[in-house]
């Protein structure tokens, strides 16, 4: 995951790199509007952090920039403006969202995972979810804060079930039916879902009581 960083302040530039090369992304950081302008073109770029007031540039300026010839990569603001004209005039660019300075990193790597899971949910293959857990249907990998998870094939089919009936409470029936086509104990049903829970946030998968289970969002 490729990530531009516009930042000037060098502490803050410096600080926002080490904490999100920490975190398993590739950061390039520059403290000039227009070096970063080129090197949106010259390398492809998951998401953009712009400080607003920048030399050369301003971080508006870039993505309006950048807007106007096509190019779609999301964008966050890093910025100590409060004014409601400027925060409408930088949503009017195309930016996904917001910090304002001072902000904790633990803040950033919220906002920016918001952001990604949000992109990946517009992609009919690729459904995120709580807690960095991100499920490529296509692919059938399970991914949770970057890393694969290897589910079974049982597994990998109850998880497509609860997927498929997001924000709805999945029996032991519907499971049955869904992956089975015939009667299966119960408790073989709760083993193999036991075991995908093990393999998960404790948050994603809930259990209804006497109802079933249930991945919300």
């Amino acid at each position: 995951m490729n990530i531009l960083l516009l930042e000037d302040e060098y502490a803050l530039r410096i600080s926002i790199e080490e904490f999100l090369t920490d975190l398993g992304y590739q950061v390039d950081g520059f403290m000039d509007g227009k070096d970063a302008y080129h090197a949106v073109y010259d390398k492809k770029y998951d998401l953009l952090l712009l400080d607003v007031k920048v030399p050369t540039m301003t971080g508006f300026e870039l993505l309006e920039q950048i807007r106007e010839d096509g190019r779609k990569e999301p964008a966050i603001f890093l910025t100590s403006m409060t004014n409601l004209t400027d925060l409408k005039q930088g949503y009017a660019y195309g930016c996904c969202d917001y910090i304002r300075k001072p902000f904790d990193l633990e803040e950033l790597e919220l906002r920016i995972e918001q952001v990604l899971l949000s992109l990946m949910d517009d992609d009919s293959s690729t459904i995120g979810l709580a807690c960095g857990v991100i499920y490529d249907i296509q692919k059938a990998k399970l991914t949770i804060q970057r890393k694969e998870v290897i589910l079974r094939k049982i597994e990998q089919k109850m998880l497509e079930v609860l997927l498929k009936h997001k924000n709805s409470v999945v029996s032991t029936e519907m499971f049955q039916d869904e992956i089975w086509g015939e009667y299966v104990e119960p408790a073989t049903i709760r083993v193999h879902l036991n075991n995908l829970r093990k393999k998960l946030p404790d948050t994603v998968i809930k259990n209804r009581r006497g109802l079933g289970y249930i991945i919300e969002r």
